[in-house]
């Protein structure tokens, strides 16, 4: 076990002058440390899920399905197809003898039901152990139904979530190019790795709109299945969540040579460099004057609305963790911006540029790690006193137990918080969490809130 704690030790750095040692990344988690990473079906299903066109037919026990039902805010402005989490529901009786048959006349019923556009079908840990041969049934279906059936075969025991996020830019390359006639207008882009999480895509691609630029396919927020087709023909690929968009990105490249540049949508900086950056690729310069000025029409109703906000914040700290690196970098400027410093840093996909750029930005002391777990949180948290702690689903406990403030910014979300208007929602939830007057509650002596807002105890 102390072998197993002194390896670890290697996925954990405090930032202190003068310390150029870089983290260890990208390894697989330690078997029972209870990663706060999720399953290679659970990776590739939160990619895909957003396509809300298509079938979407999980082939294992209710509990895969269970455990992923709208497992995105993803809102779409038409088929709500994707939001229904169809299983085969598999039982003893299809562990024994197999689940082919059950699995084929499934997908035939709901297609003749909901006539999508398309299907996936994902591969559980259960198939990989009896082994169905789920590529054969979907071919099957494909020749019979006339739409594309799309085997993902995410079964794995030892995989993460990231191995998940490959296999669903696996499925989605045999779509893109299937359309051969389609011809892109000038300046158009594909969106990769946003996924219209309470509208945010809307958003986004109404500044682009501004902007003079065309969105082909958004990979994979509010997706159609014809748009995916479309893909190839685009000019640029926009990459925010490299880490489960990054490989399609690559492949696309390499493939159609199309051109892919790496952003981010959250806190001001990176939201404006996100435009400005577009608008360099297509050397337009009356596209960059659309974008200066979008960005400052937004700027002059958005800083004075923070102040307020950051007068009440300043000084208080914050923990992240989140399952993209991307997402921590923008969170530590966002936060910055509003007054408040960044204690503890972390994701589970980061790569060691990602963690590079994170000791740049963060200020002395703070606590970075990459895959961490409960546990560690927990302890990283109250070692250094956060006010905050910022990730998901599976964070949202760990800051509850403790007694700290929480703001959500994973997958599940309803709140929007990329863009502009992201940013003031960002610092309205944060407000409302750390200076809540619960916070008078707890026990002990406190830092005192803004006037009128009572006292807060120690965490516990």
């Amino acid at each position: 076990m102390g072998e197993l704690l002194k390896e670890r030790m290697k996925q954990i750095v405090t930032k202190r002058q003068g310390d150029h040692a870089e983290i260890a990344c990208g390894k697989a988690s330690l078997a029972g440390s209870v990663s706060q990473r999720a399953c290679v079906f659970c990776g590739s299903r939160v990619v895909l899920y957003p396509i809300a066109d298509a079938l979407h037919l999980i082939h294992g026990p209710v509990g895969c399905a269970a455990y992923t039902w709208d497992i995105r805010g993803a809102l779409s402005s038409g088929p709500q197809i994707h939001r229904l989490s169809f299983t085969t529901d598999l039982k003893e009786k299809e562990v024994v003898f197999g689940g082919e048959t059950r699995l084929y006349n499934a997908l035939v019923s709901l297609i003749d039901t909901y006539k999508p556009k398309g299907a996936f079908v994902y591969a559980t840990c259960i198939v990989g152990v009896i082994g169905d041969d789920v590529e054969a049934v979907c071919r099957r279906v494909t020749k019979e139904k006339g739409i594309d059936v799309i085997p993902v075969m995410s079964e794995g025991f030892n995989g993460t979530k990231k191995d998940g996020y490959k296999i669903a830019c696996s499925a989605l390359s045999k779509l893109i190019g299937t359309d051969p006639v389609y011809k892109a207008p000038e300046y158009s882009i594909n969106i990769l790795g946003d996924f219209n999480l309470a509208g945010e895509l809307w958003m986004l691609s109404e500044y682009y709109r501004k902007m003079g630029v065309n969105l082909v396919a958004c990979m994979t927020g509010d997706g159609r299945i014809d748009d995916i087709r479309k893909a190839h023909t685009a000019q640029l690929n926009v990459v925010q969540c490299s880490g489960s968009m990054v490989h399609l990105a690559k492949e696309m490249k390499e493939k159609y040579g199309i051109p892919f540049m790496k952003v981010s949508y959250f806190g001001i900086e990176d939201m404006s460099d996100a435009l400005y950056e577009v608008a360099r690729f297509f050397k337009s310069e009356e596209m960059m004057e659309k974008a200066r000025a979008l960005v400052k029409e937004e700027l002059s109703r958005l800083l004075p609305a923070l102040q307020p906000y950051r007068a009440q914040l300043e000084g208080k700290k914050a923990a992240i963790y989140v399952g993209g690196a991307f997402k921590a970098i923008s969170l530590v400027k966002a936060l910055r911006l509003i007054g408040m410093k960044t204690v503890v840093v972390g994701s589970q996909t980061g790569n060691t540029d990602d963690y590079n750029l994170l000791k740049e930005l963060c200020d002395e002391g703070t606590i970075i790690v990459d895959d961490s777990n409960p546990n560690e949180l927990s302890e990283f948290v109250k070692l250094t006193g956060a006010d905050l702690f910022i990730g998901g689903v599976k964070e949202r406990p760990i800051a509850y137990k403790l007694g700290l403030g929480f703001c959500d910014h994973n997958h599940e979300r309803k709140e929007a918080l990329a863009g502009y208007e992201g940013m003031l929602n960002f610092a309205k939830e944060v407000h409302a969490s750390v200076c809540s007057p619960v916070w008078k509650f707890m026990r002990g002596p406190t830092p005192t809130l803004p006037e009128g807002e009572g006292e807060r105890g120690n965490h516990i």
